[in-house]
Parts: structure tokens; C-alpha cells; sequence
């Protein structure tokens, strides 16, 4: 079992980087758990919507789902409905232009949703080494004031309190490193998911466009 050093600025160090610990391990599970259910969520309603028959079977799967892909095909079918109403300055203009606002409006709002804890990740990942650096600069600093309060110099004397300054650094890394690799994977998932939400509201607007040329002829 380590002896951590007696110095409050060590012992700070050493709880901030436990805590941080503590964090990125809570993020990386929840995290990961979300990101899981959110592939299986689009996977089960993407098989859905496009087995369905219409538009209005379409619509019923995505009323049922509950994925970034259905409330991005609800907000889609709620514009689509909305448009016979041209009395509004938010539905005035070119109506496909306006399915297009909402949509994109939509797919930055389950961006925001995905990045949510991400620049946490990133903040734990760039200070916790400083943190660590910081409690071993302090902790050699008091321990060479011992040193020479006692006026005993040997390897023997210098090792202890040297080795527990030099803990807070390696734990500073090993607080980082999970932080960072864990946010550059939130990241890549996210950028996967924001592009395929935007190429499914594309064949969404697609199909929108096609359905309401074949009413209007």
C-alpha cells in the first residue's frame, strides 16, 4: 500500500486526479452503453422505415421509434405536414428549402446530443498530466526541504519521498490517457452518426419532394 506524501498540495493533486479517474471510467461506460443502444435504435427503425409500403407507414414507424434517425424522420414528416399552412413567416419561401432548414436543424441538435460530455473528456485529457506535474514539482520541493532540515543526503533518504513525488505524475498519465482515447472515439462515432443522419434526411427530402410532385400532378 503506497504512503502518500504528508504535503497538502500533494495530497490535492492526488484527489483531483482520482477524481478525474473516476470520471473519465463513469463517461467511458455510459458513454459507450449509449452509443450501443443508439446503433441498434437507427439499425431496428432504418429496416423499419424502409420496408414500410408509404409514407404513412413510414411516418407510423417513426412516431414509434426512438432513435436520432426516427426524430429526425418525425421532425421531416411534421414539416411535410405543416407546409399547407403558407400564413407563417416560417413557412414561407420555397418548400423544399424549408424541409431542408428543418432537417439540418434537426441533425445539429442530435450532434449536440452526442457531443455532450465530449469536451469534458477532452479538458481531463489535457490538465491531468499538468496536475500530476504540478503535485511532483511540489513534492520533491518539500521533499528536498527535509532533506535539508534533516542534513542527511543518502539514496536512501531521497528515494522514498522522491518515488511519492513522482507517483502523482504517473498517475496524472494514466488519468489522461483513457480521457483521450475515449474522446477521439466519441468523436469518430459522432462524425458516423452526424453523416448518416444527413444522408438519410437527403433521401428523406428526396422522397418528400417525389411524394408531393405526384399529389400536385
Amino acid at each position: 500500500m503506497f504512503h502518500f506524501s504528508a504535503s497538502t498540495a500533494v495530497n490535492l493533486a492526488l484527489s483531483v486526479l482520482i477524481l478525474f479517474s473516476l470520471i473519465t471510467w463513469t463517461m467511458i461506460f455510459a458513454k459507450g452503453w449509449l452509443q450501443w443502444q443508439l446503433r441498434q435504435a437507427n439499425a431496428v427503425f432504418s429496416k423499419r422505415f424502409w420496408q414500410a409500403p408509404d409514407l404513412a407507414a413510414a411516418e407510423v414507424a417513426a412516431e414509434q421509434g426512438n432513435s436520432p434517425l426516427a426524430r429526425l424522420a418525425k421532425v421531416g414528416f411534421d414539416t411535410l405536414r405543416s407546409l399547407g399552412d403558407q400564413h407563417t413567416l416560417a413557412h414561407t419561401g420555397d418548400r423544399q428549402a424549408v424541409m431542408e432548414r428543418g432537417l439540418s436543424q434537426q441533425v445539429k441538435k442530435e450532434q449536440h446530443r452526442l457531443e455532450t460530455g465530449l469536451m469534458l473528456l477532452a479538458s481531463i485529457g489535457s490538465t491531468a498530466p499538468f496536475v500530476g506535474l504540478f503535485g511532483t514539482v511540489w513534492g520533491i520541493m518539500n521533499a528536498m526541504q527535509n532533506i535539508a532540515v534533516s542534513g542527511a543526503s543518502g539514496l536512501e533518504v531521497v528515494a522514498g519521498p522522491v518515488g511519492e513525488a513522482l507517483l502523482s505524475t504517473a498517475i496524472g498519465i494514466a488519468a489522461a490517457i483513457p480521457a483521450v482515447l475515449a474522446y477521439n472515439y466519441g468523436v469518430r462515432v459522432t462524425r458516423l452518426t452526424v453523416s448518416e443522419m444527413e444522408g438519410f434526411a437527403n433521401d428523406f427530402l428526396r422522397l418528400a419532394v417525389q411524394s408531393e410532385g405526384k399529389k400536385e400532378s
